[in-house]
């Protein structure tokens, strides 16, 4: 019985406070970013977009980046490498191994059809 009245009392309670008007309501979000959300957008981030920016200029095609692109190209190779690593890390586990090695890696390229445009690029390196 007490089990049923503890249920009843939650329920109560959660009615009660669905009644209540939200004292706190989220603002919008501004379209532009101000410059102190960019520093902390700098910080969610690990790898230093000043290098990453550098790379992606490498490209002769790439003229102008601007700082969005350039934070959202370098989440993306955060994610990637994350992403890479973690089936990567599979591979060695599965080896009953503690350290991911090459040809770890080279099986998660050749096992995984979305790493595909990989294949061929370790041989590159010794």
């Amino acid at each position: 019985m007490e089990i049923q009245e503890e249920e009843l009392n939650v329920e109560e309670q959660l009615n009660q406070t669905a009644d209540l008007p939200d004292e706190q309501e989220t603002p919008e979000e501004p379209e532009s970013v101000p410059v102190a959300d960019e520093e902390a957008k700098e910080k969610l981030l690990k790898l230093p977009v000043g290098r990453v920016k550098i790379i992606a200029k490498t490209d002769p095609e790439v003229n102008l980046i601007n700082q969005e692109a350039m934070f959202l190209i370098t989440k993306s190779t955060e994610l990637f490498i994350d992403s890479i690593a973690k089936e990567a890390y599979k591979y060695t586990v599965q080896a009953r191994k503690k350290t991911v090695q090459k040809k770890d890696l080279q099986q998660a390229i050749d096992n995984i059809d979305a790493l595909a445009f990989l294949e061929g690029m370790l041989e590159q390196w010794t």
